[in-house]
């Protein structure tokens, strides 16, 4: 598996990947996967990657949106990932997010928060393997499907980038 930086040209794959995750109810809050410009706009430049198995094909994704367009948080963001079903469990996530925390602190960052169903058992065990700890629940934040849904928060703290 080779990590690297995600090119418009693989959105198809992000996409498909992004949508796998929707489907499960378990990823996240969205209900469908948006067009490249809108996906495009919110996120991060310097912090956008994908994981390619041997073949080549985009296995999972990982990027960073910014926290607040306030200055004060400009260090602050908040952490997407997707993993391909046909994958979990293989390592890809964990590959994923440490680089996703080099590219983080590399951009200057201080703080990678995310926010995690605690159903997600799975992606709360990656997150504090890779040195994310839980800093509270926010119950009945939103609904998804009708459902009232608690997230658990999680945060990252640089080691590296001085606060």
């Amino acid at each position: 598996m080779i990590v690297d930086a995600l090119h418009p040209t693989d959105w198809p794959q992000v996409r498909a990947i992004y949508r796998e995750g929707i489907a499960t109810g378990q990823a996240t809050f969205e209900q469908s996967a948006p067009d490249w410009k809108a996906w495009d706009r919110k996120l991060l430049p310097a912090c956008r990657l994908v994981a390619r198995d041997a073949a080549g094909q985009v296995v999972g994704w990982a990027a960073l949106t910014p926290y607040s367009a306030r200055a004060v948080y400009a260090g602050v963001a908040d952490v997407s990932i997707h993993i391909a079903a046909a994958v979990c469990g293989q390592g890809v996530g964990r590959c994923l997010l440490a680089a996703l925390v080099d590219a983080s602190e590399a951009a200057g960052l201080w703080t990678l928060q995310a926010g995690i169903f605690p159903e997600n058992a799975a992606s709360v065990r990656l997150h504090v393997r890779c040195g994310f700890r839980v800093v509270g629940r926010r119950e009945r934040i939103g609904q998804l499907h009708g459902v009232w849904r608690d997230v658990l928060l999680l945060e990252r703290r640089s080691t590296s980038v001085s606060v």
